[in-house]
């Protein structure tokens, strides 16, 4: 962090320059509050850096993905009470920004605070974004490493097209996330985070592995 205001603390405006800065913070927060007013149950937005972002309606084969490994994450963490699920709609809001992940996982522990009312959630365990044109940019960007900043465990980054999972997990020193694994269709993908969970990449893109997979845990 001191390399990056290292060049600020040089400047010989600085007290200048953090009242720009604080004017900036104050002006941007008056835009998160109206953001916060406007948004309504369902709707696809987010705040990022100032700005109200507007999401387009998903394709159906990023729709099918979540939606797979959502109900695979909310089977197994139910069965085993290991926390909770919430996707698409679940407003995370962390310092600056505030974001929609595809799906996260709370563990028990934090999730015992959540409440009936609760509409605004902390960073989640485990997050988990499927790419599309519109979005990859920032789930591999500007999230990616919030989420990291922020202390999330664990990120994956599925991709319809290329039916891969890229698997990061936090180096805690750095605050950042670093690629742990990449796999395919013919791999298996461990979560690092939620104990147990250990699944076929196809399953997510697979109805029939998907099925597969549930009777196994149901057996």
């Amino acid at each position: 962090m001191f390399d990056v205001l290292e060049p600020i603390l040089n400047e010989p405006n600085l007290r200048q320059l953090i009242n720009e800065l604080e004017d900036h913070w104050a002006s941007e927060q008056r835009l998160r509050e109206e953001f916060y007013e406007k948004i309504q149950p369902g709707d696809k937005w987010e705040f990022i850096n100032g700005k109200t972002i507007m999401h387009s309606p998903a394709k159906d084969k990023h729709t099918d993905a979540r939606q797979r490994l959502s109900y695979l994450l909310q089977t197994f963490t139910g069965l085993r009470y290991l926390g909770v699920i919430r996707d698409e709609t679940a407003l995370v809001a962390l310092t600056r920004n505030d974001y929609l992940p595809d799906i996260a996982f709370f563990s028990k522990e934090k999730a015992a605070a959540f409440k009936p009312d609760t509409w605004k959630y902390p960073i989640p365990d485990f997050i988990v974004e499927v790419l599309s044109d519109g979005t990859e940019s920032t789930d591999r960007g500007i999230k990616k490493d919030d989420y990291a900043e922020h202390g999330a465990k664990e990120y994956w980054i599925v991709d319809p097209d290329a039916q891969t999972i890229e698997q990061y997990l936090l180096d805690e020193t750095n605050q950042a996330f670093d690629l742990f694994a990449k796999k395919t269709v013919k791999d298996h993908i461990e979560s690092q985070v939620i104990a147990g969970f250990d699944i076929p990449v196809a399953a997510v893109f697979d109805e029939s592995r998907k099925v597969e997979v549930m009777r196994g845990w149901l057996k």
